[in-house]
């Protein structure tokens, strides 16, 4: 078993990786939580739900030397693939923020609450949010406050109000700064004429205004928190609920109702073209059957769904467009297809981050799959962000053993439109080049020409290299 670094903050227990199981520690200090909520009815229900990761106890008997002086060994099911919050879309986000709520509420009718707001202790299979960290549940005290209203708001209700209120998505900021989107900040950026709303007066600039007075004030601010905020659970309740109805009527600004207007109106799959991918897509996943594919560009995820049609078990795709993005989500829930769409910036991919660069991986580190397409995408990277060619596609490659690959030439409308706002600096940009750099990395099983403008589809095998 390796101890996964990112869970040494918990001194409940720790979570260890092994083989396709993860392992989570439960110490003595944690041991009386764990059994009121092993205990308690809400287990069988969460879990029926498909809203909690499954979890098995491990006899004494077989536990490994890393579980030494611990009162419990848990079991998990390994998921398909780990994302984090800053690699959600809107919807996404927003889907995770009412799991997170509505486990709370459940929790409660059994006097059980979470004892953080984290939103890491989520993730996705699918289209589907599910809540990872046990060892967040405890008891509930009589007459505590949300305690984690504050980390709920920054990791929640923040980034969505950023997309929500001021149109501006929360990808970006959230991974930079990886506790969320602070409430002072945030509180600075609303307009006057929005600031009216007794929500935002409660979870923004309430708090804004008390963690600058606890700045200004600390002592003062100490004693209030020492003091203690008493809530029944009638209002703790209630507050949980308000913010589930709150947020549960969010959308993005500009953007309500329009998510399958925009797919209906733009979508050009019944193109020959198209229908020719995306049977060679279905072929190719019929072939080699791959347990999980990445789809890097996937846009509406309309390939990616070939792919599943033909056989792939899971797909992950990758897209920069949030547009994009919420239609491929909405598909995969619409549908309830084994298939995650993730945010990527291609050029500036999630690094390895947090304490130590441990705490959360990059891209590169969670990203490998049994098979990866990208079609009409290296010229986003080679052409518009004038990466190299060669380099292009190690990283596409590096990703699965074997994929195909769309080489979109200057003949290509869509790359004379990149072109025509500036200089042609690219001559090596060929499909002889392509062809050329390619084999420096795999073996080249087939090509495909596709359209008139010469788009091809190179098959790769990485494992005949090697």
């Amino acid at each position: 078993m390796q101890r996964i670094a990112g869970s040494f903050r918990d001194p409940s227990g720790h979570v260890f990786n092994s083989n396709d199981s993860i392992f989570r520690t439960i110490n003595p200090t944690a041991s009386k939580n764990y059994e009121a909520f092993r205990s308690s009815s809400v287990v069988s229900l969460l879990q029926e739900r498909g809203d909690l990761i499954e979890f098995e106890e491990v006899p004494s008997t077989d536990w490994p030397e890393q579980a030494a002086g611990a009162s419990y060994l848990l079991r998990h099911p390994k998921l398909p693939y780990i994302s984090y919050p800053y690699e959600w879309s809107f919807s996404q986000l927003k889907s995770a923020a009412l799991l997170h709520l509505s486990i709370q509420l459940r929790l409660l009718k059994d006097n059980l609450v979470l004892s953080d707001a984290s939103a890491y202790n989520v993730q996705f299979i699918g289209h589907s949010p599910i809540f990872i960290d046990i060892l967040s549940i405890r008891m509930y005290q009589d007459g505590e406050y949300w305690g984690a209203h504050r980390q709920f708001c920054e990791q929640f209700l923040n980034p969505l109000l950023l997309r929500s209120l001021l149109g501006v998505a929360h990808n970006s900021w959230f991974r930079g700064a990886l506790e969320g989107i602070p409430t002072a900040d945030l509180a600075k950026l609303i307009p006057t004429r929005k600031k009216l709303s007794i929500k935002l007066f409660m979870h923004v600039l309430m708090q804004a205004k008390f963690e600058q007075r606890a700045i200004q004030n600390p002592d003062t601010a100490l004693a209030e928190v020492k003091s203690g905020r008493k809530l029944n659970k009638a209002g703790y309740q209630g507050l949980l609920q308000q913010m589930h109805n709150w947020i549960s009527r969010l959308e993005p600004a500009g953007s309500k109702n329009t998510v399958w207007g925009t797919y209906a109106n733009a979508n050009t799959y019944s193109s020959d073209e198209s229908q020719k991918k995306r049977e060679i897509i279905a072929e190719f996943a019929e072939k080699h059957r791959p347990n999980m594919l990445v789809d890097v560009g996937c846009n509406s995820g309309d390939f990616s769904i070939a792919a599943i049609k033909g056989g792939a078990k899971y797909v992950v795709g990758f897209d920069f467009d949030q547009t994009a993005l919420e239609v491929a989500f909405a598909r995969s829930r619409s549908d309830a297809l084994p298939y995650l769409p993730l945010w990527l910036d291609a050029s500036n991919p999630s690094p390895s981050q947090g304490w130590l660069q441990t705490e959360r991986q990059g891209f590169g580190k969670r990203t490998r799959a049994d098979a990866m397409i990208a079609l009409a995408f290296e010229h986003h990277l080679a052409i518009a962000k004038n990466v190299p060619l060669d380099q292009v596609l190690s990283w596409l490659t590096s990703m699965a053993p074997v994929g195909i690959i769309e080489f979109v030439p200057k003949e290509d409308p869509t790359v004379r439109k990149m072109l025509s706002l500036r200089e042609d600096i690219f001559p090596d940009y060929t499909v002889d080049e392509f062809d050329n750099q390619l084999s420096r990395v795999s073996k080249i099983t087939d090509r495909k020409v596709i359209s008139s403008s010469g788009r091809t589809l190179f098959f790769y095998d990485r494992t005949v290299l090697q």
